[in-house]
């Protein structure tokens, strides 16, 4: 077929016959779909006819339960009689019953439906239903009608993500943004943490744990409702004005979606809903995750492909998300999972091992999503490095906008562990910053929230670890906080800078929050204690947290200011390993790395792209940020021509410090 990919990667003309395999597959499942639909949003459209649907004169409530016996739908409304409305069989496994009246379902009614198949009634929560509640005290899961009387007003018509300016994120987990013990909510999250968003710089927020799961420790990644944003921090409504407010603010907001896998459980789920463990997906152990305990998706039926792209027009219509970052791709992607697997060479990416069938439905569900919003955006979590992920789909791309660069932070972590200060490897930091996917742009971070859960640490508390509780006061001089915010500050820095064309960051980590994410379980006594932010800490103009959160603050703008995450000829200027060095030219600015844990060099000579002058305009040792002051921002370099270098000139750059010079004249 000839497909651009492989103009794009000449490592991928070996494997052109397995390109053009995608590419047939995702053709023919595509025209199998649309065999009654004009295009994928007509396809889409399972939460307008399933579940709950009110019109002028009464409810219609749907199923799909294929191999079903019987239905019948209980609740509030009917003293929770679990026989006396049952649902009429219809075609195609659908199921029906139609209630009179429109106030035969009162708002915020109480609802199940009895599944009877295999001999077995239970009870079950309806799988379309748009919010689900606990009891309190039985603890038990049931449906709820939300039909308020007065619709939520949107007044965010004129927001649209900016693809020309850099993709600054900031990760989200609603239930722990309070400082207070708890779980957080919308409304408070919106009054409180949005301001800090938008003051800190960052355009753009992803929301975690938004998709109903009954389990609060699984942060969310244990989905039980699909179509249901979580009661636990508040209404529909609640969560509608966050995102408005957000838009109105000029925030881009993205849901973290789970479509890798769902929760086993029957009682809270979609699992067996049909009294069979094949509905939505694979039966017998292929449909169980051998890591995670939780059920595979059957991307192979057109069904579940229904059920899944109607969730994800649903977010986007009903909620108003600008985009997705798509959780566990790589466990999508292979039916090994991902797990134990070795990505070393092109054939691991195109072997019996690859679900086909998996990759037609991402590419399906970007085409999708770009279909209802052109400037929507999408992002790929996979640590395969699946070539063309972030390729069109009509080039043989995945259609995916940006994927992350998981092996970053791997990369730190490896680093801070095994590693002395003074033996850290310059190209080796350089080639992981900068080798990815030609054309396909990755979102750079130095940690997200993976690296901070229970059993791992914090950059920062990697960094400082038990120092952090007692040394951490502004007039309190200690080597190793002094140490610890040097490379908090730079390892930041040099990741937004070179190793991404967007950046992300978990809340609470620009400040350099400290110790592990928890939440309550048993295991701690069912403690908050670890599942919340601690705002007050970098509040307190007393406590040097202020310095990595006025840094952080400072470096996103300077990325606004200038199009470094947008130049992709970076050029590099030195890499010295002796002296731990490394400097650059991106963006129409040169940055100068000095990594070395005690030299300072006063004569180094810097090679510049052109002649010129040049001035220092940004560097990490401002006292402001917690450093000692020592690079003169007014000083002017003149660039001197150099028969072994070039032209450059010489400049003092002091140890543990990052400086960013721009050409004057």
């Amino acid at each position: 077929m000839g497909y651009k990919i492989l103009e794009i990667d000449e490592y991928l003309k070996p494997y052109e016959a397995d390109i053009d395999l995608r590419m047939q597959h995702y053709k023919d499942t595509k025209k199998k779909l649309l065999k009654n639909a004009k295009n994928l949003t007509e396809f889409a459209d399972g939460h307008e006819y399933y579940g709950f649907q009110k019109t002028r004169k009464g409810w219609y409530y749907r199923e799909w339960a294929p191999n079903a016996d019987a239905l019948y739908l209980f609740g509030d409304f009917n003293d929770w009689n679990r026989t006396s409305h049952p649902l009429t069989r219809l075609d195609d496994g659908n199921w029906e019953i139609f209630l009179p009246g429109v106030k035969s379902l009162p708002h915020q009614s109480k609802v199940k439906v009895l599944v009877e198949a295999n001999g077995r009634s239970s009870e079950r929560i309806p799988l379309y239903i748009t919010r689900t509640v606990q009891d309190e005290q039985s603890k038990d899961w049931c449906g709820e009608i939300w039909a308020p009387p007065r619709k939520f007003r949107w007044t965010d018509e004129a927001f649209a993500p900016k693809k020309d300016e850099p993709l600054l994120i900031y990760e989200c987990h609603i239930g722990m943004a309070e400082e207070e013990y708890g779980v957080g909510s919308y409304a408070d999250f919106t009054k409180k943490v949005l301001p800090r968003i938008k003051s800190d710089g960052y355009n753009a927020i992803q929301l975690m744990a938004v998709m109903e799961h009954p389990y609060y420790g699984s942060f969310g990644y244990q989905v039980s409702n699909f179509f249901a944003a979580s009661s636990r921090f508040g209404t529909p409504d609640d969560l509608k004005k966050l995102i408005n407010t957000a838009h109105k603010e000029g925030i881009t907001v993205l849901l973290d979606l789970v479509h890798s896998h769902a929760v086993k459980n029957t009682l809270e789920g979609i699992n067996e809903f049909d009294g069979t463990d094949y509905q939505f997906f694979h039966g017998g152990g292929k449909g169980n995750h051998p890591a995670w305990d939780s059920k595979l998706f059957n991307y192979g039926k057109p069904d579940v492909l229904r059920f899944l792209l109607s969730n994800v027009r649903y977010w986007m219509e009903e909620y108003h998300f600008d985009g997705f970052r798509f959780d566990g791709v790589t466990s999508m992607l292979y039916l090994h999972r991902g797990l134990g697997a070795n990505f070393t060479d092109y054939k691991y990416y195109f072997s019996e091992q690859t679900d086909l069938d998996a990759v037609s439905y991402l590419q399906l569900a970007n085409e999708l999503i770009h279909q209802l919003n052109k400037n929507a955006l999408t992002i790929a979590e996979d640590m395969s490095g699946m070539p063309g992920m972030c390729l069109p789909i009509a080039w043989g791309g995945i259609g995916f906008d940006y994927r992350l660069s998981m092996g970053i932070p791997d990369y730190w972590i490896k680093t801070l562990k095994e590693r002395r200060d003074e033996d850290w490897d310059m190209w080796q930091l350089m080639h992981e910053l900068t080798t990815r996917r030609p054309m396909e742009k990755s979102i750079g971070y130095a940690e997200s929230h993976d690296q901070a859960l229970v059993g791992d640490k914090t950059l920062i508390f990697r960094l400082c670890d038990q120092e952090m509780y007692w040394h951490m006061q502004k007039d309190d001089e200690n080597v190793i906080i002094d140490r610890g915010i040097a490379l908090h500050k730079m390892i930041r820095f040099i990741v937004l800078t070179l190793g991404s064309e967007g950046y992300l960051n978990f809340m609470g980590n620009e400040f350099g929050h400290p110790e592990w994410i928890d939440f309550p379980r048993e295991g701690n006594g069912w403690s908050y204690h670890y599942a919340r932010r601690q705002w007050s800490l970098v509040d307190n103009k007393d406590l040097k947290y202020q310095y990595l959160g006025e840094f952080d603050r400072e470096m996103l703008a300077l990325i606004k200011q200038y199009p470094v995450l947008s130049d992709t000829a970076m050029k590099s200027l030195w890499i010295d390993q002796d002296r731990k060095i490394i400097a650059f030219e991106k963006g129409g600015l040169v940055f100068l790395f000095n990594f070395h844990p005690t030299g300072s060099f006063a004569d180094f000579y810097l090679p510049i792209p052109e002649m010129g002058r040049y001035q220092t305009i940004f560097d990490s040792d401002e006292a402001v940020f917690g450093g000692h002051g020592r690079v003169d921002h007014n000083y002017i370099y003149e660039a001197q021509k150099n028969d072994q270098n070039g032209q450059g000139f010489c400049i003092y750059a002091p140890n543990r410090t990052a400086i960013v010079l721009k050409k004057v004249d």
